[in-house]
């Protein structure tokens, strides 16, 4: 009989948070960042933060934060001296059975622009290609190596854009549709046809993931 595991979000407690320490995922004006610790059989495994996404009734996807070392090459490494800073991280996929921890790697996806809205295994969000020259409207699932949707929005520029690059894309369930808000462009919505869910849960092997 395989070991149990229990995978629990402990309770928020706020960090500094600055664009300053996190220049990529950090609003002009956010001071502080709220954060919870992923816990897998009474052991901290990760720190996250945001709102958790259920895909089942095993398995949720959360955003990861991380704390990185802020420090030059001679800077004073006291014990005095502050050299963390919190960033917001890519994100995970935990299964509550076996303890497993995943880290997702979404297509297109850049912390600048992006901002994950799910729907079953599904994440909508801006995304910008590999040059970081054009701005997409994309459509990921868990367990495809490509994108369900990825369709050209209009050149992008980051210095032309103080704040959010999209409003959160909406999700309509009959039919399946998906629809993005560009800053200062039109609205576009695209029907989703044919889609299943694709994620297949392994059986637990009775090894938490280090």
């Amino acid at each position: 009989m395989s070991k149990p595991h229990f995978v629990s979000l402990g309770a928020v407690k706020k960090v500094p948070y600055s664009i300053a320490g996190d220049p990529a995922g950090a609003h002009a004006d956010e001071k502080e960042l709220r954060v919870r610790p992923l816990v897998v059989d009474g052991k901290v495994k990760e720190w996250t933060t945001g709102d958790s996404h259920d895909i089942t009734d095993r398995s949720f996807v959360v955003r990861r934060a991380l704390r990185i070392n802020d420090a030059l090459p001679g800077d004073d490494h006291g014990k005095n001296s502050e050299h963390w800073v919190w960033q917001r991280g890519p994100w995970l996929m935990i299964d509550r059975t076996s303890g497993k921890v995943t880290a997702l790697h979404l297509p297109d996806y850049d912390p600048t622009v992006s901002d994950a809205v799910w729907f079953r295994d599904y994440a909508a969000y801006c995304g910008l290609n590999a040059s970081g020259k054009q701005l997409f409207a994309v459509v990921a699932q868990v367990a495809a190596r490509k994108p369900i949707l990825s369709r050209k929005l209009h050149e992008w520029n980051a210095a032309d854009h103080s704040g959010p690059a999209c409003s959160p894309a909406v999700w309509q369930r009959e039919p399946l549709r998906i629809a993005f808000q560009p800053a200062g462009g039109e609205p576009v919505s695209y029907d989703l046809v044919g889609l299943s869910a694709v994620l297949v849960e392994d059986e637990d092997d009775g090894e938490a993931a280090p």
